[in-house]
């Protein structure tokens, strides 16, 4: 294998910041010689319309992959909540590094949590999960689309677009700027997405040494646990016009897992929730956590959200 890496990367603060994580740990560990591609991807191009109207999140890695397949560069860094459930044939998770926070953060500069808003305040989140999560605890809030990257959002607050906005914890946390969460939700407020929190590495299938030498930088308690979240998503055909919540903590031994799904349409419509818990060893026994989990979210009645999306 070649001493010499290239990662292709966003160009966003946050993206810049995870790259410059995972170069230094190839440097350190590996004595790689590591440059970065920065990459500006559909994703990022398109801030008018929300993700569930112009292709989901795969928009944030297609370019990406495109640089890999076509030899530019031979690792992708990506906000794993960002990964499409299943990649493109030719391309693989290498390795999913150790979780940040993986919780959504309250951020305003008038109220310190979401119960101290006033009733009719606007808040700002680009994520249909968040949307249906936030209405089901404050029915009376506005919550209007936000996009961009981390720093245009907190940039859209301070002008008084928004009276809050939710962020992920995980990338304030990593760019230094804690200081901006007036409060976090804890997952029974507000359940993360699958893989929230956590980097994922990817690589074309057949650069097998790279393959061999990143999978050694897995975590293996928090690869688990985004394998049986990512697997809620995977069978009930996930999406960005899918409200959708998986979050799997390891508890006395065990993976315990909680799925929710909501109606993306009908806001007045309730939650479904489903939790399961087992002994996970395996990539496939997280998975079929996953599966488990899923199943009874359709038990519980989300074959009637899931067909409003043209899922089935």
């Amino acid at each position: 294998m070649s001493a010499h890496i290239i990662i292709a990367t966003r160009e966003s603060r946050l993206a810049l910041w995870q790259a410059e994580h995972v170069r230094a740990l190839l440097t350190s560990r590996f004595g790689l010689a590591v440059e970065l591609l920065g990459m500006t991807t559909r994703g990022d191009e398109i801030l008018d319309r929300t993700l569930s109207k112009v292709g989901g999140k795969g928009l944030f890695v297609k370019e990406l992959e495109t640089a890999l397949q076509e030899g530019r560069a031979q690792l992708a860094v990506h906000s794993l909540k960002d990964v499409p459930m299943d990649l493109p044939a030719g391309f693989e998770l290498a390795a999913v590094l150790e979780r940040e926070d993986p919780r959504d953060a309250f951020v305003s500069n008038t109220c310190a949590s979401l119960a101290d808003l006033p009733q009719g305040a606007r808040v700002g989140t680009s994520s249909l999960r968040r949307v249906v999560q936030l209405r089901a605890l404050r029915p009376d809030l506005l919550v209007e689309p936000l996009r961009g990257n981390l720093d245009t959002r907190l940039r859209k607050l301070d002008e008084g677009q928004y009276d809050a906005i939710v962020l992920a914890a995980a990338g304030l946390k990593r760019l230094g700027m804690a200081s901006r969460i007036r409060s976090e939700f804890e997952p029974e407020q507000m359940l993360p997405c699958a893989g929230q929190g956590a980097l994922g590495l990817e690589v074309r299938s057949d650069a097998s040494e790279l393959r061999q030498q990143l999978a050694s930088l897995a975590h293996t308690p928090t690869a688990l646990a985004v394998h049986a979240e990512r697997a809620v998503s995977r069978a009930l055909g996930g999406s960005c016009s899918m409200p959708l919540a998986a979050h799997a903590i390891w508890i006395d031994g065990s993976l315990n897992l909680r799925a929710a799904i909501g109606h993306p349409e009908n806001t007045a419509a309730p939650l479904l929730r489903a939790a399961v818990s087992a002994a996970v060893t395996t990539e496939a026994q997280a998975r079929a956590l996953g599966a488990r989990a899923a199943a009874l979210l359709r038990d519980a009645g989300a074959a009637t959200y899931l067909s409003a999306v043209g899922a089935t």
